[in-house]
Order: structure tokens, then C-alpha cells, then sequence
């Protein structure tokens, strides 16, 4: 009678605690290029949340298209559907450092007639492309409006809370 052989890789599996499934039972991860539905909630240090998708449903992205901020995208990767995971995303890893050549004082007369400026107003420019530049008023004088064109979280590490709800393609 001949004597029956276990294979070696599955003896070995079962010694270090591998579990052995076909491949179509592998979970989907998330790739570059892929599209991804996802939950977030994005807060800052102190707790406070600046952005949620949570009362409008999941925001559906490709990765790679440049949509993201670079944290947000990376950490992503590898997440399979129904993970969550938060991430602490470092300022050159979301919307860069507070830059204070993007801070300008104006004459006043430059506004449009009839506007009156108040600290925390925005305003908004174009650039030779078109594109709407946002403008913060971050301070206000009798001749003069300072005006700060950085993004309202830069200069800030930004932590989200994340769960891929599904993996598209």
C-alpha cells in the first residue's frame, strides 16, 4: 500500500497559522489607478472636523489623477473594502506650509466699489488660466486689506479618519 504524502507548503501553512484560500477569495485592494468609494472625516489636532463625508455619502475618486492631496491618496493603498484606518497626514503631505509671499497688502481703493471688508470674508481673483483663486481677508485697516491666498489648511497636519466602502475597478 502506498504511503500518502501531505503536501509541504500546506503542513507548513497550518504550523505558522497561514489560512490558504484560492486566489478568488483574496480581498480587492486598493491601487494605483484604481477607483475607490470612501468615507472620511477630516479634523485637525485639536479635534475640530473641517471636512466629513459622512451626511452625503461616500466620495468616489480615481487615484493618480492628481484629485487627492498626496497623504490622503497613500494612504489608501493597500486598504482593502470595508477597512477603516485613521492616518495623520504631515504638511508636505497634504496642503504644503503656510507661505507668507501668498500674503498681500492692498490699497483699499483695489476692491470693488460698494465692498465693504471684514476679516474672515473671502474674495475671489482669477489667474491668467481663469481659475478662481480664493482669497482670505485676514486683516483690515482705513487705507489697506490684507489678503492671504493660502489654502485655509496649510501649514496644518491633518488627520482623517478613512473606510473604503467599496473598490470600483
Amino acid at each position: 500500500m502506498k504511503q500518502y504524502r501531505k503536501p509541504r507548503f500546506l503542513v507548513l501553512g497550518m504550523v505558522i497559522g497561514l489560512s490558504l484560500l484560492p486566489l478568488s477569495c483574496a480581498k480587492k485592494t486598493v491601487q494605483e489607478g484604481g477607483t475607490v468609494k470612501v468615507h472620511y472625516t477630516g479634523k485637525l489636532k485639536d479635534g475640530s472636523i473641517f471636512d466629513s463625508s459622512t451626511e452625503r455619502g461616500p466620495m468616489e475618486v480615481t487615484l493618480g489623477q492628481g484629485k487627492l492631496i498626496p497623504g490622503f491618496e497613500k494612504a489608501l493603498i493597500g486598504m482593502i473594502e470595508g477597512e477603516t484606518k485613521t492616518v495623520t497626514i504631515p504638511v508636505d503631505q497634504a496642503y504644503g506650509p503656510h507661505r507668507d509671499e501668498l500674503v498681500k497688502k492692498i490699497d483699499r481703493e483695489k476692491l470693488p466699489p460698494g465692498q465693504e471688508p471684514e476679516v474672515g470674508q473671502m474674495l475671489y481673483s482669477r489667474d491668467p488660466q481663469g481659475r478662481n483663486i480664493p482669497l482670505k481677508i485676514v486683516e483690515v485697516d482705513e487705507a489697506n486689506v490684507t489678503l492671504d491666498a493660502n489654502h485655509p489648511l496649510a501649514g496644518k497636519d491633518l488627520i482623517f479618519d478613512l473606510e473604503v466602502v467599496e473598490i470600483v475597478k
